[in-house]
C-alpha cells in the first residue's frame, strides 16, 4: 500500500509498514546517548570543578581555556570537528605506530563528543555550587579530622547538591536536545529516524509532530525525576515557593 493511502495509525504503527517502531527505537537511542553523555559530562565536570578550585595555576589555566572554548563554539561545529578531527588524529597515530586504522562507532563517537561538551558546562555548574557551600562547614570537617575524601562525601556533596541540581537539570534537558545533532556523524537517533520516516512517506508534518511528542514525553519524565531528587536533597530545608 502506498504511504499516501495509509491512515495516520497505520503510518505510526510500531509494525511494518508503519514507522512507529523506528521512531521508538530512535527515542531509546536518544535516551541512551543522553544518559551516557551526561554521565561522562558529570565525571568531567566534577573533576574539572575540583581542579579549578585547587589553586594549581596550570590546571586552572587549562580548564579555563577548555570551558571558554567549548561554551563559545556552537555544539554542531564541535561535534563535527571533534568527530572527524578526532578520528583522523587517532588513525594517524595508529599509522605512525604501524597499527591498523579503526572506524569509530557512531554511538561511541556521539557519546564521547557530547560528554566532552557537557563536561565544560558541568564544570561551571558544580564549581559555583561548591563555592556556595559555607566555608565554616568544611573547616568544621577538617577540625574533626575528616580526610578530604570523607569531608567531600559527608559535607561538601550533600551541601552542594541543592544548589547544583537546577543547573544539572537544565544540562540534562540540553543534552537530550543536542543528541539530535549527532545525526551529522551518521548515527540514527530520534531526529534522524524522523527525517527518514518523513522522506520515505512524504508525511513530514505527521512524523515531526510525533517526534515532538516523544521529546516532550522524555522532558516530562525527566522533570518528575529531577523534582523528586531536588525534594530529597532539600529535605529538612525551607521549601522553595
Amino acid at each position: 500500500m502506498a504511504a499516501s493511502q495509509m491512515s495516520v495509525w497505520e503510518l505510526l504503527s510500531p509494525y511494518p509498514p508503519g514507522w512507529g517502531g523506528v521512531l521508538l527505537t530512535g527515542a531509546l537511542s536518544t535516551v541512551a546517548i543522553s544518559v551516557c553523555a551526561y554521565a561522562i559530562g558529570l565525571a568531567i565536570g566534577l573533576a574539572g570543578a575540583l581542579s579549578k578550585l585547587s589553586g594549581n595555576r596550570l590546571l586552572v589555566g587549562g580548564l579555563s581555556a577548555y570551558t571558554a572554548i567549548i561554551r563559545a563554539v556552537p555544539e554542531l561545529i564541535l561535534i563535527v570537528g571533534l568527530y572527524y578531527a578526532g578520528t583522523d588524529g587517532l588513525n594517524r597515530l595508529l599509522s605512525a605506530l604501524s597499527l591498523p586504522t579503526v572506524e569509530v562507532n557512531g554511538f561511541v563517537a556521539a557519546v564521547s563528543v557530547l560528554g566532552f561538551v557537557q563536561g565544560a558546562y558541568m564544570t561551571e555548574v558544580l564549581r559555583g555550587a561548591i563555592l556556595a557551600v559555607p566555608s565554616g562547614q568544611i573547616d568544621a570537617a577538617k577540625a574533626f579530622g575528616f580526610s578530604p575524601l570523607l569531608a567531600f562525601r559527608r559535607v561538601t556533596l550533600p551541601a552542594l547538591l541543592p544548589n547544583a541540581l537546577p543547573g544539572m537539570a537544565n544540562l540534562w534537558m540540553s543534552v537530550t536536545k543536542d543528541s539530535a545533532l549527532v545525526a551529522v556523524v551518521g548515527y540514527q537517533e530520534l531526529a534522524l529516524a524522523t527525517r527518514l520516516a518523513g522522506a520515505n512517506t512524504k508525511q513530514y508534518f505527521l512524523f515531526f509532530l510525533a517526534a515532538a511528542f516523544l521529546y516532550l514525553a522524555i522532558t516530562l519524565v525527566s522533570n518528575l525525576v529531577f523534582t523528586a531528587l531536588e525534594r530529597r536533597v532539600r529535605r529538612g530545608q525551607p521549601q522553595l515557593s
